[in-house]
């Protein structure tokens, strides 16, 4: 086996174009979540010799079966740098955990470490054939909304849809200041992940007499959807962000489902299907007649359950059983990003269960991160932060504010019981409950 290698020529193509399906949107995107030099990604991708083990990383992050793309004969200058691996004497043990794929991000197509919810994808991969269809992914940070709506686009691109991925994360501040600005980037962004020649010139004169949102519209109807001519999947993730913004969030949100309907009564916007992602809570005041929140598939992502995550364990050649997975989850529940970053580091022989539940609730754990990250939002929402505290200090369900108590449930804090919640994890209970008690 050579120590480094190189795509096959007759493969280019194809792994080039599986960038966007599997969520980056650049080489500079998918380098840093693997932690690695962007000219090795560069490599990767334009089939110049890389590293064996960065080529089957960079290849599961892109669904990709690295044996099927590989050129795995060496030339030139590979000759002189073609090692045996088996001569290197790298323990099996060591190897093992190279190959383990770190729990950021999402988890890419064709992964083992990606674990179905059913019926989940089946009931989105049926609903995003339907003309017109719209589905709405909500759930807190890190329960697997992108992985999710990855997966649906790669069902679109089966059926040889288009689709176009766009963050709302990428949009920037200058974008957001107001409705014209706002749809006009939205537009130029659906064009350009059609890789269509932009004609955005010709239809934004309209915006003055009609209005952003009917240049925005006529820009769909008379050229992106008749250019592509079949349906076009538009996935919008993290549109939480466009919450703090009300007359860019009134009028997008209104022109969302405007079109929606227009599916109903008019041809050429069969040919569209929405999927909508976000995390919080839909607390923006709109008319019940022009948000998209009520309409369409709402898919909300349960936790992993007990044989979900003693699969996983497996997958990560933990020799668990039942009693590990128990410690685990009386700590993090089935967190799905909380438990693959336990079992991750466990199986790298970075920590014990044992060492994991002593330290999970500290800053120096390894939820230090994730925790500081709650602590930060919080920090910015008195009430909030008030309403944690109360909850912590509470060895039983108490009751809040409707407002406050769905906050932190959209927050993924708290369990609701009714009218009434509980800290949703112990994790978080020790957390926040020993960080009050410090303040004291």
């Amino acid at each position: 086996m050579p120590r480094s290698v190189r795509v096959k020529q007759s493969y280019k193509s194809k792994v080039k174009s599986a960038l966007l399906p599997n969520g980056y949107i650049s080489q500079r995107h998918l380098a840093e979540d693997l932690g690695i030099a962007q000219s090795t990604v560069s490599n990767f991708v334009n089939a110049k010799p890389v590293d064996y083990l960065n080529f089957i990383e960079i290849s599961q992050k892109l669904g990709l079966d690295w044996e099927s793309i590989a050129d795995l004969q060496p030339s030139g200058e590979e000759n002189e740098i073609a090692l045996d691996f088996a001569s290197q004497s790298i323990p099996e043990q060591t190897l093992c955990a190279t190959f383990l794929e770190p729990p950021e991000g999402l988890v890419p197509i064709g992964s083992s470490f990606y674990i179905p919810r059913p019926p989940i994808e089946q009931y989105c991969y049926q609903e995003i054939r339907k003309p017109a269809s719209l589905i709405r992914i909500k759930a807190p940070r890190g329960m697997g909304k992108t992985s999710l709506l990855t997966r649906v686009i790669h069902e679109a691109q089966k059926q040889s849809y288009a689709t176009v991925f766009i963050d709302l994360e990428l949009a920037q501040q200058q974008f957001l200041s107001s409705s014209d600005k706002f749809l006009s980037w939205f537009c130029g962004s659906v064009g350009l992940g059609l890789k269509i020649p932009s004609k955005l010139n010709d239809y934004w004169d309209l915006a003055d007499t009609l209005g952003s949102c009917m240049a925005c519209k006529a820009y769909f109807e008379e050229y992106l959807l008749p250019t592509i001519n079949k349906p076009l999947v538009l996935a919008l993730d993290k549109v939480d962000r466009v919450f703090e913004f009300p007359e860019v969030y009134r009028d997008f949100f209104g022109l969302l489902r405007a079109l929606h309907e227009e599916g109903k009564r008019n041809s050429i916007w069969k040919q569209l299907r929405l999927v909508i992602v976000h995390s919080s809570e839909v607390y923006v005041p709109m008319d019940i007649n022009q948000s998209p929140f009520n309409v369409g598939l709402l898919v909300e992502l349960p936790e992993f359950t007990p044989e979900q995550v003693l699969h996983l364990a497996k997958v990560y050649q933990l020799n668990w059983s039942n009693t590990e997975v128990e410690e685990l989850m009386a700590m993090v529940g089935g967190h799905p990003f909380l438990v693959r970053l336990g079992l991750y580091h466990i199986a790298r022989q970075n920590i014990t269960l044992t060492q994991l539940l002593q330290t999970a609730a500290t800053a120096v754990g390894i939820y230090g991160d994730h925790l500081r990250w709650i602590e930060s939002i919080l920090s910015q929402q008195p009430v909030l932060s008030a309403a944690m505290q109360e909850v912590v200090n509470n060895v039983s369900q108490i009751k809040l504010q409707s407002f406050t108590r769905f906050k932190l449930h959209s927050m993924g804090l708290v369990k609701l019981y009714g009218d009434e919640v509980t800290s949703r994890y112990e994790l978080y209970r020790q957390y926040f409950y020993k960080n009050n008690s410090d303040k004291d």
